[in-house]
């Protein structure tokens, strides 16, 4: 077995630490890039008036403004999974996770205490162009939800034919994949003529919904790790 991680800059090194003391050969390339996004003044504004404050990722939490930072609101605090609710311990903000058997934004509204938020005024920070399942199910319960929208994504400029053929050089058969926009850009990555390898290929994804994208795309070897979290990948890759 022979890994490619592909999760952003600097966020690969836990698992390259535990692939090196598993002496399983990998290599790092990051599929997508995320940088800061503007906020405005209205948004801040909308921070204040918050009851609740949902962070969708350890990327929402680290690229909240220097403000937020500083001066995290009086609220209740809740975090799209382990890693993300990790991240926010480390700011002092002790956040109600997602389930450990659902680490995505279904398991977070199956909690009871989200349950009766009619009235309630809901901030989730996120990246921009992020999905509306969560807004969307918090609104049918009666909750007035807005985005604060801190960092946006894109695939980092990398010359496909090249990358591609180091990854078959070194033997890659097995593909780490963190989010849905990484899948669509390790597919529009690979040169059609060499999709029948990635086809072949154990494709690591860490929800249902990464999944059926995954099989749609004609993957044929795909395993739901039910979490992007470091654990939740080893386990799922058997070691």
């Amino acid at each position: 077995m022979k890994l490619l991680l592909t999760r952003p800059e600097g966020k690969n090194a836990a698992m390259a630490s535990a692939l090196d003391a598993l002496a399983i050969p990998y290599l790092v390339e990051p599929l997508l890039s995320v940088e800061a996004a503007a906020v405005t003044q209205a948004q801040v504004d909308e921070l204040s008036r918050a009851d609740i404050l949902i962070f969708i990722s350890t990327s929402a939490v680290s690229f909240a403004p220097p403000w937020l930072q500083n001066q995290w609101p009086n609220a209740a605090y809740y975090a799209v999974g382990d890693a993300t609710a990790d991240a926010l311990a480390l700011q002092g903000i002790k956040a109600e996770r997602s389930p450990a058997d659902s680490q995505a934004t279904e398991g977070l509204l199956t909690l009871p205490s989200l349950e009766h938020v009619s009235g309630k005024h809901i901030v989730i920070v996120r990246g921009k162009g992020g999905r509306e399942a969560m807004a969307d199910g918090l609104r049918l319960r009666g909750a007035n939800v807005s985005y604060l929208e801190v960092y946006q994504r894109a695939c980092p400029p990398l010359n496909a034919a090249a990358i591609v053929s180091r990854w078959q050089s070194f033997g890659i058969d097995t593909i780490v994949v963190t989010s849905g926009e990484v899948l669509e850009n390790l597919i529009n990555l690979v040169p059609k003529d060499s999709f029948a390898w990635l086809r072949d290929c154990h494709i690591i994804v860490p929800s249902t919904r990464v999944e059926t994208q995954a099989r749609k795309k004609g993957l044929l070897r795909v395993t739901n790790a039910g979490a992007a979290n470091q654990a939740a990948v080893l386990d799922a890759l058997g070691i």
